[in-house]
């Protein structure tokens, strides 16, 4: 019984190890560019390959709606932390505030975001 009790306890710190951590965003630019904006993204994630990868983020406003998406289309497992941007994003009048929240191809989308403020002179 001792010997099954340690098995699954390696086996739940073994799968933790591997799930790893949630995409975490690093940082955020929020650049006008005409009547949209260019939203450049920095992630860091524990890419492990095709199988566990940060796969793709978005753009929030204050009540969860998406604005836009943003999917990466492979691993990073050598670029750690790295930039992806994605233009023409039209936010709506009156929002002063967006907030990014990143995605991982094992654990979904993370609970934290990461919020910015929008400058009405932007």
């Amino acid at each position: 019984m001792k010997l099954l009790s340690a098995c699954l306890v390696l086996a739940t710190v073994l799968a933790t190890a591997v799930r790893g951590d949630a995409p975490k965003v690093v940082a955020v630019m929020a650049d006008k560019m005409g009547m949209g904006w260019r939203i450049s993204v920095t992630l860091r994630h524990p890419d492990t390959g095709w199988d566990h990868y940060a796969d793709s983020w978005r753009v929030e406003d204050a009540v969860g709606s998406v604005i836009a998406t943003r999917e990466l289309l492979h691993p990073h497992v050598q670029e750690q932390p790295f930039t992806r941007s994605l233009s023409s994003v039209m936010v709506p009048d009156g929002v002063r505030e967006l907030f990014i929240r990143p995605h991982c191809s094992v654990d979904g989308w993370a609970k934290k975001t990461y919020r910015i403020e929008m400058s009405p002179d932007m």
